[in-house]
């Protein structure tokens, strides 16, 4: 692994780890259980977007002709301008598994543990899928449908723990609040990309 890689990889763990810490001391006051803004997740989408996205190469490959912004930026010998730094599906999740791991080993919480990588594996897998369809403009989309699936595998590593299917009332509450938060992390994930990539590549 390019050395990089390797340390764009470490901070945005770091990253992540930090804003998810910091989220898990301060609760929303939600009656709602397990509703928080997921904002460890912008990290995520970040990564998964980083190098191979339209928003980190200058702009989504489906825009229209004439579009400079769309274009992808190479070098002068016509190379792409990613250079070491492009992270794959798997960097992403690897940076999303480590700040799951390291979040429950500094919060103490391990029953946590449990719905964190429920959900955290669910929502990734659908931001996986939808990253491949989406334009640069589009990530905050992505952010909300990875909070929904999130929501949905806490929601079902609940029932299985509490072996208590009512525990799916809270769902489409945790919906709703999924798509506002999701959106929020999204949008954050895209002004980054767009902001950022030059800097990295």
């Amino acid at each position: 692994m390019p050395l990089k890689k390797l340390a764009l990889m470490a901070v945005l763990t770091a990253a992540a780890l930090i804003v998810f810490v910091l989220e898990a001391l301060i609760p929303l006051p939600i009656p709602v259980p397990g509703a928080k803004l997921g904002l460890a997740n912008a990290v995520t989408l970040f990564a998964l977007f980083f190098g191979r996205g339209g928003a980190v190469r200058g702009g989504s490959a489906r825009g229209g002709a004439g579009q400079g912004a769309d274009k992808p930026v190479t070098d002068s010998g016509g190379a792409s301008a990613v250079k070491g730094a492009a992270l794959s599906t798997a960097d992403a999740f690897m940076i999303l598994a480590a700040r799951i791991i390291l979040g429950a080993l500094v919060t103490g919480r391990m029953i946590a543990f449990v719905y964190s990588i429920s959900g955290g594996l669910l929502g990734f897998a659908a931001q996986a899928v939808m990253s491949r369809f989406v334009t640069d403009r589009q990530i905050w989309a992505c952010g909300a449908v990875g909070a929904v699936f999130h929501n949905a595998g806490q929601i079902f590593a609940a029932m299985l723990i509490t072996g208590s299917p009512a525990i799916a009332a809270y769902l489409p509450m945790l919906v709703i609040l999924g798509i506002v938060a999701g959106s929020v992390t999204g949008a954050a994930a895209q002004f980054a990309a767009g902001r950022l990539a030059r800097a990295f590549l």
